[in-house]
């Protein structure tokens, strides 16, 4: 936890501690009387060494599972995008064709839409990859 030993430890540090070994109890690596005793301890440490010493025999803990990627990081969500672009269009043609088929008013919303879906994923515009000012 630290390189010197001397500095006095905070309550989130107690509170982290007190996590882990829980979890170490948790996975069966101690039983409940010792769970019990170093949780005492570790409430009652009063430096950062203290700590260390309720944990140094336990393995440490595995690195926190990195988080599943946003759409930002994916990319501009072209394909997301795209098949509620198409799903819509669908509707809208359906619509026309039952209604009587008559001038293909569908072709409007499908032009802009079309070009909002291209363009704004170059552009930076909502819904595309934003720069850092």
């Amino acid at each position: 936890m630290s390189d010197v030993p001397d500095i006095r430890a905070s309550d989130a540090e107690r509170e982290r501690v007190a996590t882990q070994l829980r979890e170490h109890a948790a996975e069966g690596r101690l039983d409940v009387d010792e769970l019990d005793e170093r949780l005492q301890a570790a409430y009652a440490a009063r430096t950062r060494s203290e700590l260390d010493a309720l944990t140094a025999d336990l393995p440490a803990p595995p690195p926190p599972r990195p988080a599943p990627p946003t759409v930002r990081r994916r990319g501009w969500g072209l394909a997301e995008r795209a098949g509620s672009y198409v799903g819509v269009m669908a509707i809208l043609i359906v619509i026309w064709a039952v209604t009587g088929a008559g001038y293909p008013w569908f072709i409007w919303p499908a032009i802009g839409w079309g070009l909002a879906l291209v363009t704004t994923g170059k552009t930076g515009l909502p819904g595309g990859p934003r720069r850092r000012r």
